[in-house]
């Protein structure tokens, strides 16, 4: 990939800090939003990172059987792995590397549980989970499954700039992943060694973020990030710069999507348009409709 000088570069237009809070069972997640303070970038409702935290035997938490409602979500494994089970009837254990996308729709129950070795055993466990909001024509589609195992995920490798990408959903370098979402956007994770450089082009429609994994990158040469600081990029620009300052890998994930500009009403594990929604939503769920899952 040539690197030019007459580019277009997006500012970045702020820098987030990332909150740590409790989740499910007992376990710490890293979540630059939803906070009081943000509670969304359209289209993407929440994102956390789980780990990397090391467990001792018997330590490690999941979550119990709980619904879901008018979004979409994508678990991407790094470390350990989760048993997952769904009103589908999903039955599944992602590993490290391994990556599900799961359509709530209309709704759909299901749990996710700490591999059964790392229960027992103890373990790293590390991963990133994301929602994806539906628009309103589309909340009441089906819900749906579909997963990539760790060796078939697309991957791109520029050994001439020292960098690869993982294409988790979208599209980067002429790499494509197979995952089909009913929002367009982008999430590749990226691998820089050391002092490496890497020009990401841009769609001026979309919002577009970047979560520090490892390292500290600078973004157009001047802007330093590091872990715990999540820099959302204007939209001024057509491309994006990131090189790599550490004597190690650096590792980012690179998020883009199409805003929806519709209301944004959320109650727990349901998001809708409405309060109104959100109430029926709760209702179809106490009278089961969203199906049945035992613990």
């Amino acid at each position: 990939m040539s690197i030019v000088s007459n580019k277009a570069f997006a500012s970045v237009a702020r820098i987030l800090p990332i909150a740590t809070v409790m989740e499910g069972e007992g376990f710490l997640v890293h979540r630059p939003f939803p906070t009081r303070a943000l509670s969304h970038i359209d289209p993407f409702l929440l994102l956390d990172e789980f780990g990397p935290a090391n467990f001792a035997p018997g330590e490690a938490k999941g979550t119990g059987v709980h619904p879901h409602k008018g979004f979409e979500i994508l678990s991407y494994i790094l470390k350990g792995g989760f048993e997952h089970q769904d009103s589908l009837g999903n039955r599944v254990v992602l590993q490290e590397g391994d990556v599900q996308w799961m359509t709530a729709g209309r709704g759909i129950l299901h749990k996710e549980q700490p591999i059964e070795a790392v229960k027992k055993n103890g373990g790293t466990m590390h991963g990133f989970q994301v929602w994806v909001n539906l628009p309103a024509s589309k909340k009441h589609i089906a819900p749906g499954y579909q997963e990539i195992r760790a060796q078939a995920i697309p991957t791109f490798t520029d050994l001439a700039h020292h960098f690869k990408v993982k294409v988790i959903i979208g599209e980067a370098f002429g790499v494509r992943s197979p995952i089909q979402t009913q929002t367009p956007i982008e999430y590749h994770h990226y691998f820089l060694a050391p002092q490496a450089l890497v020009e990401i082009p841009l769609n001026r429609m979309h919002n577009a973020f970047l979560y520090p994994v490892a390292g500290t990158i600078t973004i157009n040469d001047h802007i330093p990030i590091t872990r715990g600081q999540l820099p959302v990029l204007g939209k001024d620009g057509d491309w994006v710069r990131i090189r790599n300052l550490s004597e190690t890998e650096s590792e980012f994930i690179f998020f883009s999507g199409k805003p929806l500009g519709e209301p944004v009403a959320r109650y727990g594990p349901f998001v809708m348009n409405t309060e109104l929604e959100l109430a029926q939503a709760v209702l179809e769920y106490q009278q089961g409709i969203m199906g049945y899952l035992e613990e």
